[in-house]
């Protein structure tokens, strides 16, 4: 027999006449009796916004879930292109300082020594003078002058054997325990002995050979040692006898070194005088020059090493070897050049440096040349700027060179622009067609949003931004009605001490401030450097955490209300576990409200995500979401310029929530008709 809607039998009742519409027995073993779900469905259905939502949310589903399968852009793909820009292309300049290489690895220099040889080379100069002692407490050097462009700081055993000048210079350290001096210079035979005969603990004065010496309590039981100069002070009494006119000559015109009885000594300016030394075992520890070294050729790799021993020889004129091959070096046409064994040139050795702006050695031989001619150019002419136009090779990503299916490096005509700054450098700028990051670029066929600041694609990170911002809104809803749950129906069945211990908690967590714990819990994980999948858990499992208190609340008064109706005193009379009348009987008749709360509450879910992740305090960059996505470009300038970016974001969290809403509010007026009325 088929069967009718009553609603049918009335109308067809009707259209035969019957007024009164009545129905019978047989009428009614017709009605087709709807299920409560169909029942719910139908009314669902009638309700046109909340069909608008769920079509809404198929959507946001299939594109954020779906679309990126089909979508030929990745989430973290940077994209490149080729772009003609004006950049800072080389820095252009006459070298002034010098540049130290080692030439031997066993020889320690300190840091003190090193720091000097700029200085004592330039007055070695300008004193027209070849070698100067430089003396540390780490050890003696001597810093020998090659030529006015290399010098050689050599390790040495240098002794103090005379001092000249006015007032006083520390001799030595007497310790009264040990019995013994410990001399700052050349030793004095006979001083312990006259120190002796002298001494007092309050320290004092004596004469020994002519000279007046004082002492002074230092430490614990030593005593320094003065010499009170006027004149000529001689520490060793081997010494030539034309060493003291010598020596005070020298020290009259500051000189750095001297010669006596056919022996060099040096020179040491102090405090209180001039300290004469003399230096034996000479050990070559490292080279200073002024020279650049310019590759000839680009496949040629000059090492420190090959510069080094290139400087040692670069007087002498003799062939030497560096790792297997023979170098020398000489003179082409007023050019210094290094060559190999086999007489090919290799590199030039200049004082005027040509580097790429960032200070990487890159730029072809021959456009160092022109540039350093033109810059000598604009000197004579007291020029502030000049162009010329030079091919510049193209450049990837990664700053190398671009070469063709034949294996020919690319080219591009640029005109570059020499520009003279007031510290007496030249910039070249040029328009260079480089491989960059294709930022912010505007909408095309590749790239249907355009790209973002990072070189992302802005359609493809929006995509899996709605992945993760509504993975977030259905994990934090889950983790809510679970909580919520468990905690609410143990409040609800038990009641008693169970429900204030429960409800207690509850007041509890409704008095937490969310929104400044999930900061301060921001600002710790961004301290801690966290990895970004592991702030996304995080976030997740806090917000969960937070937001139960809500659902507990409203399943425990359901529950009080349902656990005194008859169907539980019937379970409860047939001997049905406690859990299974909760979780069985209880759950399911509040299976609706908590549907509702669920659709609802997923939207704010997604805005509370969103704002943090605005915020910077959220899930990081590179992941997407659709706040990091809004986060790019949230100063007034980039909004203003990249409304590509923000808006379709913007209305996408938009339609999400609203669309959650529309959704709500159908399930909850399906489940309970009589709200509507």
């Amino acid at each position: 027999m088929a069967s009718y809607n009553l609603n049918e039998i009335l109308k067809a009742k009707a259209g035969k006449g019957d007024k009164q519409g009545t129905v019978g027995l047989d009428d009614v073993a017709r009605v087709k009796v709807l299920s409560p779900g169909r029942q719910v469905f139908k009314r669902f259905i009638r309700n046109r916004l909340a069909v608008f939502g769920s079509v809404l949310l198929i959507i946001m589903f299939v594109f954020s879930f779906l679309g990126p399968l089909f979508y030929h852009c990745g989430q973290k793909e940077i994209f490149y292109k080729y772009d003609s820009q004006n950049i800072n292309y080389a820095l252009a300049k006459e070298i002034t300082s010098y540049t130290g290489y080692t030439v031997s690895a066993d020889i320690s220099v300190p840091r003190s020594a090193t720091t000097s040889v700029n200085s004592v080379a330039k007055s070695l100069i300008a004193a027209d003078e070849d070698s100067a002692i430089i003396t540390t407490d780490d050890g003696s050097f001597l810093l020998k002058r090659v030529n006015d462009d290399v010098f050689v700081l050599a390790s040495v055993n240098a002794s103090k054997i005379a001092t000249v000048g006015e007032g006083s210079a520390l001799v030595g350290v007497y310790d009264m325990v040990a019995g013994s001096i410990s001399f700052t210079g050349q030793e004095i035979e006979g001083l312990l002995d006259a120190l002796t005969k002298n001494f007092s603990r309050t320290g004092g004065s004596f004469t020994y050979e002519g000279v007046r010496y004082t002492y002074e309590k230092d430490v614990a039981k030593s005593y320094n040692i003065y010499s009170e100069l006027d004149g000529v002070v001689l520490f060793d009494n081997s010494l030539p006898e034309s060493f003291e006119s010598a020596f005070e000559k020298a020290a009259d015109n500051k000189a750095y070194s001297f010669t006596a009885g056919g022996k060099t000594y040096y020179v040491v300016q102090t405090n209180a005088g001039f300290d004469a030394y003399s230096a034996s075992g000479e050990k070559d520890a490292m080279v200073y020059t002024r020279y650049t070294f310019n590759a000839i050729t680009s496949d040629v790799k000059i090492s420190d090493l090959l510069k080094a021993n290139t400087l040692l020889h670069i007087t002498d004129g003799k062939s030497f070897d560096v790792d297997g091959t023979s170098y020398k070096v000489g003179e082409s046409e007023g050019l210094i050049i290094l060559k190999d064994g086999d007489g090919k040139e290799i590199a030039e050795l200049s004082t005027f440096s040509v580097k790429r702006y960032s200070g990487e050695d890159s730029v072809e031989y021959d456009l160092k040349k022109e540039i350093e001619e033109l810059v000598i150019g604009m000197t004579e002419n007291g020029l502030k700027t000049q162009s010329f136009e030079y091919d510049l090779p193209y450049q990837d990503e990664n700053g190398l060179y671009v070469y063709d299916e034949d294996g020919n490096l690319q080219y591009s005509q640029a005109e570059l622009t020499i520009t003279k700054r007031d510290t007496g450098e030249y910039v070249i700028n040029c328009d260079q067609v480089i491989y960059v990051i294709d930022m912010f670029s505007s909408s095309s066929k590749e790239h249907i949003l355009g790209t973002d600041g990072d070189g992302f694609d802005v359609l493809a990170r929006v995509m899996y931004g709605g992945r993760v911002s509504l993975m977030v809104g259905f994990v934090v809803v889950f983790l809510e009605i679970i909580l919520g749950v468990i905690m609410g129906g143990l409040a609800g069945y038990y009641g008693g001490w169970v429900d204030n211990l429960i409800m207690r908690l509850v007041d509890i967590f409704y008095c937490l401030p969310s929104l400044p714990i999930m900061i301060i819990l921001g600002a710790t994980m961004d301290s801690l450097r966290m990895d970004t999948y592991v702030r996304l858990v995080i976030m997740m499992a806090t917000l969960g955490f937070l937001g139960w208190a809500s659902v507990a609340r409203m399943v425990r008064g359901q529950i009080l209300s349902l656990r005194e109706q008859e169907f539980m005193v019937a379970a409860e009379a047939t001997g049905i576990r406690v859990r299974k009348r909760i979780f069985r009987h209880l759950i399911p008749n509040v299976m609706p409200q908590l549907i509702v709360i669920a659709t609802m509450g997923m939207g704010s879910v997604i805005l509370t995500e969103s704002t943090l992740s605005f915020l910077g305090l959220g899930v990081k960059h590179p992941l997407a979401t659709w706040g990091t996505i809004i986060n790019s470009v949230s100063s007034a300038t980039a909004m203003a310029h990249y409304q590509h970016i923000w808006i379709p974001v913007g209305l996408l969290i938009c339609l999400t929530v609203i669309a959650f809403n529309f959704v709500g509010d159908g399930l909850r007026d399906a489940y309970d008709p009589k709200s509507k009325r």
